[in-house]
């Protein structure tokens, strides 16, 4: 009837989708430390440490600089954003040669930066890197 308060059991459920919808948006908030960059890639170059810190035939993880190496053969490096070309979360981790995004699923070959599976489509974007003294250094001018 018009004019009349919400029933209690009206109230609750509302409460309790917005309590839920909170959560959902904390889980991808771009609040977080390591949230989503504006720019997916280093502006700048970036020293990752040492060079055979990355595994010949493998992948590391450089989850604070948003970034993942692979090493295809010894002396020979690739880079790329470990930020999902989906929604932008960072990579919480590389098995094998696959970078995995937390938020929603997808999977990415880190040697190539393809998509594997969804629901990103588009591939990670290439980084350049060097080694310079033993050091590996991602970004512009690497």
């Amino acid at each position: 009837m018009p004019g009349q308060p919400p029933a209690r059991r009206t109230v609750l459920k509302g409460a309790a989708l917005a309590g839920a919808a909170g959560v959902g948006a904390a889980a991808c908030s771009t609040e977080s430390k390591l949230g989503h960059a504006k720019t997916p890639t280093p502006t700048a170059p970036v020293d990752l440490g040492a060079a055979d810190a990355v595994p010949v035939g493998g992948a590391k993880l450089f989850r604070e600089q948003r970034l993942v190496v692979s090493c295809p053969a010894k002396g020979q490096y690739k880079a790329f954003s470990a930020q999902c070309t989906h929604a932008g979360c960072v990579f919480d981790k590389v098995e094998g040669t696959e970078g995995n995004c937390p938020c929603h699923g997808s999977r990415f070959d880190v040697t190539t930066g393809k998509a594997l599976r969804g629901p990103a489509t588009a591939p990670l974007p290439e980084v350049p890197v060097k080694v310079t003294d033993g050091k590996l250094v991602a970004g512009p001018d690497a």
